[in-house]
C-alpha cells in the first residue's frame, strides 16, 4: 500500500514504505532470512520483558494484556533456555461494526531467555494476573566448598 495516496507524503514516510517494499522481496535474494524467522524476530522483539534477580529466584516479568492463560506457554528447552510464547486472536467483528484504528497488536509473541547456570530448570512457577505474566526460577543451592582432601604420607 502506498502511503501517498492517502495524503500522507514526508521523508520519513517515504523511508518506512521503501522498507515495507523490501520485506517482499526477501523470497528473491539468496541467503535472506526467511519469513518465519522474520516474523519470530518481530514477535521477540514486541514482546517486552523485566527480569529481577533475587538472593532465592530469578523473576521474568512479562506484559500480557487481554490474554488467558490458555494462549500462553512457557517453557524450558535444553535444560537452560526459558520460552514464553503465545498468541493473541483478533476478536471477532459484530455486524454492523468496522475498525477504526487498530493499534492493539495481534497475532504470536515468542521471547526466548538463557537462564543463568544457577537457575533451577526444574523448579519453574507461572502465574498471570491482572494481565502480567510472573515466571519465577529457582536458584540452585551453592555448591559446598571442597573440604581438603589429606593424603596420608608413608616412610619408605
Amino acid at each position: 500500500m502506498d502511503l501517498r495516496i492517502m495524503g500522507f507524503d514526508s521523508p520519513l514516510l517515504n523511508t518506512l514504505q521503501h522498507m515495507m517494499d523490501l520485506s517482499d522481496d526477501t523470497e528473491k535474494i539468496p541467503n535472506a532470512p526467511s519469513k518465519v524467522y522474520m516474523r519470530d524476530a518481530k514477535a521477540m522483539a514486541a514482546t517486552p520483558a523485566d527480569i529481577k534477580e533475587y538472593p532465592k529466584s530469578y523473576v521474568f516479568i512479562v506484559d500480557m494484556p487481554g490474554l488467558k492463560s490458555g494462549d500462553i506457554k512457557v517453557q524450558v528447552e535444553d535444560d537452560n533456555m526459558l520460552l514464553i510464547s503465545g498468541e493473541r486472536k483478533r476478536e471477532e467483528e459484530k455486524e454492523g461494526a468496522k475498525y477504526v484504528r487498530m493499534e492493539r497488536r495481534v497475532g504470536k509473541f515468542m521471547r526466548k531467555f538463557a537462564l543463568p547456570e544457577n537457575a533451577n530448570a526444574d523448579a519453574i512457577s507461572a502465574i498471570c494476573q491482572d494481565g502480567v505474566l510472573t515466571v519465577t526460577v529457582e536458584k540452585l543451592p551453592p555448591p559446598e566448598p571442597k573440604k581438603p582432601k589429606t593424603i596420608e604420607v608413608k616412610i619408605a
